[in-house]
């Protein structure tokens, strides 16, 4: 029978695992969204930088939330997402390279960690401190970028995110995201595992911008609520549904997007659709950096970059080293 009735949710194919991105309808409230499961992708990304667990979490917060945005852009590129603040973490950089690689770094100041740790000042707010968040779909060098920036207030990144969609996309959008270290008995060390979902009000037939619902669509603000309004309804109850899940249920291995997205909304008409791969993938190369120190320095630039007689360039995101004999770009000038 539980199987007959998962089938109808568009649960009749295998339920999908780690390292997903899983889209879904929620037919019945004029919502859709996506939920996101990493588990070996992440786990590279952070603890290949043996980053404090503060800044593994702050950082995998932004891979998922990544994830979940650049996956529903139908383009060949990539998703980037960066923030530039003045806190501990004073910079995080993620992309997306569509359609499936994931890529991400932070860079924090090692003392102003040490002395926020020492105040519990560790939450991802006061992580990240003033500044902003960019997202920039950019589709190739012959076509037009676009950025999108918020302001970095708030106490995490999912604020930021429901900020950032009411100004730059004007879509009511509600996310939760989740990081955490994983045991498995016989292995010795805890990996790291993530997730997320994000639901977004898209009722057919209407324009994104809600001017025209109570409050102006500021569904942040719970009295202004119409309960004779059932479109409003239908956004404060698929929100209200998502913030009763657990960062527990969210990572855990053994329930599946599929599953959790049932357990959230199996009353209100969830349809999934089949899951898309992710994976942990760098984009650097020795040919791209060969052509930036070839385009960007001169003959002496180089000569002084050496070391030993050898440049050495590690790459930030997977710190793969690449090496080069300066004189192999002499040119004349």
């Amino acid at each position: 029978m539980t199987e007959n009735i998962l089938s109808s949710f568009g649960l009749d194919r295998a339920e999908s695992g780690d390292n997903v991105v899983v889209p879904f309808t929620l037919e019945n409230l004029d919502c859709r969204g996506r939920s996101v499961r990493l588990g070996a992708a992440i786990d590279g990304i952070l603890s290949r930088h043996d980053y404090p667990a503060p800044v593994a979490r702050l950082l995998g917060e932004a891979v998922v939330l990544t994830a979940l945005v650049g996956s529903s852009l139908k383009f060949e590129g990539k998703f980037i997402l960066q923030t530039q603040t003045d806190g501990p973490v004073n910079m995080i950089v993620v992309d997306l390279d569509a359609p499936d690689g994931l890529r991400g770094y932070a860079r924090f100041d090692h003392d102003a960690l040490v002395k926020a740790a020492e105040q519990g000042a560790t939450s991802p707010g006061e992580l990240l401190g003033s500044g902003h968040m960019a997202m920039t779909v950019d589709q190739g060098m012959h076509m037009e970028r676009y950025q999108g920036i918020v302001a970095l207030e708030g106490d995490s990144l999912e604020e930021v995110a429901h900020r950032y969609f009411m100004q730059s996309e004007q879509i009511p959008t509600a996310v939760r995201l989740a990081v955490a270290e994983h045991t498995v008995r016989g292995d010795d060390r805890a990996r790291w595992r993530a997730a997320g979902v994000l639901v977004q009000y898209l009722p057919e037939g209407r324009n994104t911008a809600m001017p025209d619902l109570p409050g102006n669509g500021d569904f942040a603000d719970e009295s202004m609520a119409d309960p004779n309004y059932t479109e409003a309804d239908h956004w404060t109850e698929a929100k209200s549904l998502l913030s009763t899940i657990g960062d527990d249920e969210l990572v855990d291995p053994d329930l599946s997007p599929e599953r959790l997205l049932f357990r959230l909304y199996h009353e209100t008409g969830v349809r999934v659709f089949p899951s898309g791969h992710i994976e942990e993938r760098c984009s650097c190369s020795a040919e791209r950096i060969e052509g930036m120190l070839q385009d960007n320095f001169n003959n002496q630039e180089r000569e002084e970059m050496a070391v030993d007689g050898e440049i050495e360039v590690v790459c930030e995101f997977c710190s793969a080293a690449y090496h080069f004999n300066p004189h192999q770009f002499e040119t004349e000038h």
